[in-house]
């Protein structure tokens, strides 16, 4: 009976792990979505990978968000048949490793007010081994880790889970 119960408990954590072990990233910080702000420093030092979000805070209708491809980074100009975003509490789920370029569709804030990010996605961290490729992670001189911040939040939600884990095998035990 008690290893059943500890298989059952098991089979949860490792479903639910990936999602509890996200990071939700808010764009920008306290400031949020908005223009003039250096969103490629904002982005610099950060991990992101897959399962995480990106969380974009700003007024509603002051602002956008597309996803766009590379050329529409640098031309700041979305394809004909995307559709902004436009909550003004957007989450975007980061479901696949690889760049990912995002703007603002209003008025020329991507143009002339630099609101626009570009971020690369690794495979998710509970990957059992890593790509053969070697252009797919991160180079030695790719900059510092994550910030502070994020690492916490892993390293809080890990202690969560182990504490959680551990105290469902001592009810069981006991």
């Amino acid at each position: 009976m008690a290893s059943s119960n500890l298989y059952s408990i098991l089979v949860i954590l490792a479903i639910f792990a990936p999602s509890i072990l996200a990071t939700d990233y808010v764009v920008g910080d306290d400031k949020g979505w908005t223009i003039n702000f250096d969103y490629q420093a904002w982005a610099q030092g950060k991990l992101f990978y897959v399962g995480d979000n990106l969380v974009f805070n700003y007024p509603k209708g002051a602002h956008t968000v597309l996803k766009v491809n590379g050329t529409g980074f640098q031309q700041c100009a979305a394809p004909l048949d995307s559709v902004p975003l436009t909550s003004g509490k957007d989450v975007i789920n980061l479901a696949t490793p690889g760049r990912k370029w995002y703007i603002c569709g209003v008025g020329q804030h991507c143009e002339l007010r630099n609101q626009k990010l570009v971020i690369t996605v690794l495979p998710s961290s509970s990957s059992s081994a890593p790509s053969s490729s070697p252009s797919s992670w991160p180079s030695a001189t790719a900059g510092p880790g994550p910030s502070t911040s994020a690492a916490t939040t892993v390293g809080t939600r890990f202690a969560l889970i182990m504490l959680l884990t551990f105290g469902f095998l001592w009810m069981l035990m006991a």
